[in-house]
């Protein structure tokens, strides 16, 4: 029997188990076998997204949810904590072995929510922050006016180069970061992006940010998997702080985490508890553990290589499609696609409502100097983490730009539309995220349980 063979008995096992628990509530227990076979039979681009593994849903989904643990191990509110130190100690080693950090907190529910304890360690309400302007590639807690971040601290934004006729332009201004931070005197400067194609690379930043005596946050929400696999440079000793998220490149559970250096570790522990968040989500913790150790494995540094491989071959084939790529390509696992050249009447809410309706599940995006406001644009954001995890290669890359293009050249053929339905089905149904789940998805479905 095959290694994929045991995969897939026990992938059924664990999901047979969770239906049945479920059995008890039919509406969710219907939407959760819909949700399932959505995933498994539509393509996922979208690149904050990616699929488990089972280890990760099965310490999602554990024991470990029942109990409360306010507090650090060793140090909790609450009484029957000592299982649960033992997994949050080893999340927070297996995160410091992993990025080779001094300090790790594996508690922030989220990206936002690690991003804003950095910001509580280090910064006074009304301080100033040099970061990265949202509609240029930016993440709404890089200062945006409608996060607490935007209205708790005054941030100076700054943003991308001018586009090339070569595509060399779109890339952060290193010279408008340096002339900002001489000027706004920042007491923290923000690396990091959102929506952006290109590698970081953190030293230039740490060189401004000594220079105007500014603390240095790298936000690695998105590529701190492609960090863990070699693919990234490592922003880890070099930027005071690290942020990320475990659910993205990394391919663990929705979550968040932060990285410093030893001085740190207590302002970072008491931004995160008491300062914003209650009790931990040990089961999560549970997870993200888990993911630390798949992401150490020799495996995970091919998948991070191959992540990087598809998403060129990706931008490589909508380019020959007749889409501009924001920036000329990519070198990470993100395209960026500006669809006023494909067609100047077609925004990205539409193509990604077009592309959705026909299984191909993206987001629109704003581009660089777009003139559409952000829940319009005139953008689309790929992302090839989660084809990679389910097996897909640059072939496939190939022939997802190819269907892209068929369904945004012909936007009112709904013929057209279905006839991509049917074939972007076909191609996922040799692709399957979780390869024992496909019978048993299918009998729960036709069963109507």
């Amino acid at each position: 029997m095959s290694s994929r063979d045991v995969r897939a008995i026990s992938e059924r096992d664990l999901l047979s188990e969770a239906i049945d628990a479920l059995s008890g509530d039919p509406e969710i227990s219907e939407m959760t076998a819909a949700e399932l076979d959505r995933q498994s039979t539509t393509l996922q681009l979208i690149a904050s997204e990616n699929f488990t593994s089972e280890a990760v849903l099965a310490a999602s989904g554990s024991v470990f949810t029942n109990k409360y643990a306010e507090g650090y191990p060793g140090r909790r509110y609450y009484g029957g904590n000592r299982i649960v130190d033992q997994v949050e100690d080893l999340a927070r080693e297996r995160a410091r072995s992993l990025f080779g950090a001094d300090h790790a907190n594996v508690q922030p529910h989220a990206g936002a929510s690690a991003n804003l304890a950095a910001y509580m360690a280090v910064l006074e309400p009304g301080d100033t922050v040099l970061a990265m302007r949202l509609d240029q590639g930016g993440h709404l807690t890089h200062g945006s006016p409608v996060s607490i971040t935007g209205k708790t601290y005054r941030f100076v934004a700054y943003g991308v180069t001018a586009a090339g006729p070569d595509g060399s332009g779109e890339r952060i201004d290193m010279d408008q970061v340096a002339d900002l931070a001489r000027t706004e005197r920042p007491k923290l400067i923000v690396a990091g992006t959102t929506a952006y194609s290109r590698i970081i690379d953190p030293l230039p930043f740490r060189q401004i940010a000594d220079e105007v005596g500014a603390k240095f946050m790298f936000d690695a929400a998105h590529p701190a998997g492609l960090i863990a696999g070699g693919v990234h440079p490592s922003p880890v000793g070099v930027a005071d702080i690290v942020t990320f998220t475990t659910h993205k490149t990394l391919r663990g559970p929705r979550g968040g985490a932060v990285l410093c250096g030893a001085d740190l570790a207590k302002s970072i522990d008491s931004a995160v508890f008491p300062g914003l968040q209650g009790g931990p989500l040990e089961h999560v913790i549970a997870a993200k553990a888990v993911a630390f150790r798949e992401a150490a494995q020799p495996a995970f540094r091919e998948y991070a290589a191959g992540v990087v491989e598809n998403a060129k071959a990706l931008a490589a084939a909508l380019s020959s499609a007749g889409f501009r790529l924001v920036s000329g390509g990519t070198e990470n696992h993100q395209v960026l696609v500006d669809l006023r050249s494909f067609d100047a009447d077609l925004t990205g809410q539409a193509a990604q409502e077009l592309l959705d309706a026909a299984g191909i599940t993206c987001n629109r995006n704003q581009i660089p100097g777009d003139p559409r406001s952000p829940f319009v644009t005139s953008g689309l954001r790929f992302g090839t983490a989660a084809a990679t995890t389910a097996g897909m290669g640059t072939a496939e890359m190939a022939e997802i730009a190819r269907l892209v293009g068929e369904v945004l050249r012909r936007p009112g053929d709904d013929s057209k539309r279905d006839e991509i339905r049917a074939e972007v089905r076909d191609l996922c149904s040799a692709f399957p995220p979780y390869p024992g789940w496909s019978k048993l998805r299918g009998d729960h479905l036709t069963s109507g349980s």
